[in-house]
């Protein structure tokens, strides 16, 4: 190896890790609920054991695809790390992807195929990473839509990543092809150094597939036994770590626990066959281990390994996420984790318990669109890029619980709760996708507030202070729905729609005055496009907060006195509606000088 294969390899390292940060980065900001849904669905069952199978089965017909089990587990790496999906569901993915990286040797043994065939070669992370660089580039360099850019950043990501294993892969293609390196494989008599052989030539040239296509073909020499040739599998089982290790550099814990997770599985199974060995060749001294193997035997005995050993572990999926916990440690989003474990089918067969379990995680979600909502507005007073991590943990808490509760809910059994209850499921429904649409403009002013700080753009004094104002009406909007969402206070409900005229009065001041500073020349376009986006977002906060109070309203009204439109029979126009109208003027107009 020249100084070049280290630069090389260095690069590759680089593309390796930025692509792995790159591809999490964007799947946090695209996948909501619709991504984590999918993957519910796959890897979730009626029971766990159930569930197990699913994902067992998802990992393994994937990784048959691709024919990586690295490239597979490093993307189930990037889903935890970006909590789209729960470690207790990745493990037994990460099982299966084990088993479907047996098919390349599978394919191997037929001496008329070869993994170089073209559509093998299409199938290879090394050829699909131009494509997905080419298409993830073109997507984001000509579309401004957030979505699209964030698919175009998982695409980029996924391609740089499979670039960088590409190119530390090519810094050690030589060496395949060295008779002095291929000697490695049967210059020992231990077992143990048979072992440790596999191991390090599989984390030198970066691929299990490779070192047991290496074995395969030495197999032709008549020269390979079975005494040989199982130590040294198990050895490449246990190289194969070193990439997903690598690949959990700079994560979350949950992802470096699914790394370990990785690595405990094959230490497992190592410890399991080793023992298995010596029991079967020096215990027993069977003559097979004196054998010449042939490539149909060596694809037989990597298939042992992982079939046998995901068979034996898959039950105990649980435990083994458990163990990795207490060797790494846990953060906080275990806490979370838990408290949407509460949602358990099980539960469902008490309905009363089920439907409190839900409203419990419904406050949760509703304080942290409220907590979203505060650090917003005050990035627009005095920016800090230190709460952007805040908001994006919020949100992404507040896009599972939509997930959750939307599935769940459904589940509830309404014909054996009281009729009260019953009615209460239904509003909560309705209120769910509220919520997280809230939080959603939350993140939007969050953003609005970014893009002015990078561009130099900032309101007047004047525009300062009506921004305040229209902030506080759109914050008592919004506390006021809380105490009446956890109250389930409908007189407390009926003030958000005369809060939400307020604000449109505010509103439509505020963008009269802005015409008259641009006009004036005191204000400029960029920060004229800016406040328009805040003023629709505090418009549709205030009408996703009504749409809330109608659903509070309808758990607490007889279904006669109910009016859909306006949440009583009262219109509008009424006295008490009036009043509440004039009040919240004096509060939030009477002395503004709008």
């Amino acid at each position: 190896m020249d100084f070049f294969s280290v630069i090389a390899l260095l690069g590759g390292v680089g593309c390796f890790l930025f692509g792995m940060s790159l591809m999490g980065t964007n799947l946090t900001g695209l996948a909501g609920s619709s991504l984590e849904r999918v993957l519910e669905r796959m890897t979730t069952g009626k029971s766990k054991g159930a569930g197990y199978v699913k994902g067992w089965g998802l990992g393994t017909a994937v990784t048959a695809v691709i024919q990586s089990s690295a490239a597979t587990t490093i993307m189930l790496i990037g889903f935890v790390n970006a909590g789209i999906m729960k470690l207790l569901q990745a493990v037994p993915v990460m099982m299966g992807a084990n088993v479907g990286s047996t098919v390349t040797a599978q394919i191997l043994r037929l001496g008329d195929l070869s993994s170089d065939q073209w559509f093998f070669r299409l199938l290879k992370p090394s050829s699909f990473a131009p494509m997905l660089v080419g298409v993830g580039a073109f997507l984001y360099l000509f579309s401004k839509k957030k979505k699209v850019r964030d698919t175009a950043g998982i695409l980029v990501g996924l391609g740089l990543l499979f670039y960088g294993m590409s190119m530390m892969e090519q810094v050690f293609e030589p060496l395949k092809e060295s008779e002095k390196f291929q000697r490695l494989f049967t210059s020992f008599e231990n077992p143990l150094a048979g072992l440790l052989v596999g191991l390090i030539i599989t984390v030198i040239i970066q691929s299990s597939s490779a070192s047991v296509g290496i074995l395969q073909a030495l197999s032709a020499t008549g020269s390979v036994t079975f005494g040989i040739a199982i130590p040294i599998i198990i050895g490449q089982n246990l190289g194969k770590c070193a990439t997903i290790l690598l690949g959990g550099v700079g994560t979350g814990k949950k992802a470096k626990r699914l790394s370990l997770s990785y690595l405990l599985f094959n230490i497992f199974g190592a410890v399991f066959f080793m023992v298995l060995y010596f029991l079967l060749r020096y215990a027993a001294g069977l003559p097979v281990f004196a054998q010449a193997v042939n490539r149909g035997n060596i694809a037989d005995i990597h298939l042992a390994f992982n079939l046998l050993t995901s068979l034996l572990l898959l039950p105990f999926s649980e435990q083994m996420a458990k163990l990795s916990g207490t060797i790494v440690g846990r953060d906080a989003s275990d806490a979370v984790d838990q408290e949407f474990a509460r949602l358990d089918d099980l539960v469902l067969k008490t309905p009363t318990v089920a439907l409190s379990q839900c409203k419990r995680l419904m406050a949760q979600m509703r304080t942290k669109v409220e907590e979203n909502y505060a650090i917003a507005t005050e990035m627009l007073r005095q920016y800090s890029s230190e709460n952007f991590d805040r908001l994006e943990e919020n949100e992404s808490f507040i896009d599972r619980c939509e997930t959750a509760l939307s599935a769940y809910l459904i589940k509830i059994d309404k014909k054996r709760l009281p009729e009260k209850d019953a009615a209460e499921v239904n509003e909560l429904i309705g209120c769910i996708s509220d919520f997280e649409r809230i939080g959603d403009y939350g993140i939007s002013m969050a953003y609005t507030a970014r893009e002015m700080q990078e561009a130099g753009v900032s309101f007047t004094e004047d525009g300062k202070r009506e921004l305040g104002i229209i902030t506080d009406v759109t914050r008592e909007a919004i506390e006021t729905l809380r105490i009446a969402f956890d109250t389930g206070n409908a007189a407390l409900a009926r003030q958000i729609e005369p809060l939400g005229d307020v604000e449109e009065k505010i509103r439509e001041r505020i963008r009269k005055n802005h015409m008259e500073r641009l006009t004036a020349g005191t204000c400029s376009i960029q920060a004229g496009i800016a406040l328009n986006d805040l003023l629709n977002a505090f418009d549709r906060i205030c009408g996703h907060s009504a749409n809330i109070a109608l659903h509070i309203i309808g758990q607490s009204d007889k279904p006669e006195d109910f009016d859909e439109m306006h949440g009583h029979m009262a219109e509008p126009g009424s006295e008490e509606y009036r009043k509440a109208v004039e009040r919240y003027e004096e509060q939030f107009l009477l002395n503004s000088g709008l």
